[in-house]
């Protein structure tokens, strides 16, 4: 089946599935059973080999999983195999949260530059990675290649922040701006919306009273 086809909710349990195979070989195991995994995911377990079935035959029947195989198989699906390079648009609160965030780099996702706007904050180094103006956007990408573009800039801001990354080449933007941008069909955009997580989760708080 073509990747494009694959439901995004898939894509989704993959990356959990991945975090809990980690955990797991953290704590030195070597084999799960799909009950077992599915269990630990909060899926079931004919939802879990149906989200692996998408891109082939894995386990053993009666014996399980290999651990260590399944993680590398979903990790070359998911293709966080490789190492990812980014570039921050917005060196604000949440960005240099984000340039702070330990786990992104052990995870393959690495910032190699930031942008702003604000006279204050270019110059500054942050976790290794140098703040520049957004004006050097593109003699920064020629210099350190990147594909994704994170946005975290105010939403009055993003849109325009999206194209100058479109147009600069870069095909994946995580935008956590609180607004819907507008891309090209070749241009993967993944929106994160934080306030609608807190939307969410007052609607469910209310039904607690």
């Amino acid at each position: 089946m073509a990747e494009f086809k694959i439901p995004g909710i898939t894509v989704y349990r993959l990356a959990l599935y991945a975090r809990t195979l980690e955990k797991l070989l953290e704590e030195g195991r070597d084999l799960i059973s799909s009950e077992e995994l599915a269990r630990e995911c909060g899926v079931n377990s004919a939802q879990l080999r149906k989200d692996l079935s998408y891109f082939g035959q894995f386990g053993v029947r009666g014996v399980g999983y290999s651990i260590p195989g399944l993680l590398k198989h979903i990790r070359r699906i998911l293709g966080t195999e490789r190492e990812w390079f980014m570039v921050l648009m917005g060196a604000g609160h949440l960005g240099q949260a984000l340039l702070n965030y330990e786990f992104l780099p052990k995870r393959g996702f690495k910032f190699v530059a930031a942008f702003d706007v604000d006279e204050e904050k270019i110059g500054r180094v942050i976790n290794d990675v140098y703040i520049y103006h957004v004006n050097q956007l593109s003699w920064v990408l020629r210099e350190h290649p990147a594909e994704i573009g994170v946005i975290a800039t105010p939403a009055s801001a993003a849109q325009e922040v999206a194209d100058l990354l479109i147009e600069n080449k870069i095909k994946g933007i995580l935008n956590f701006a609180p607004v819907r941008i507008k891309h090209p069909p070749n241009v993967v955009v993944e929106n994160s919306d934080l306030t609608i997580l807190f939307d969410k989760l007052a609607f469910y708080l209310k039904r607690l009273d």
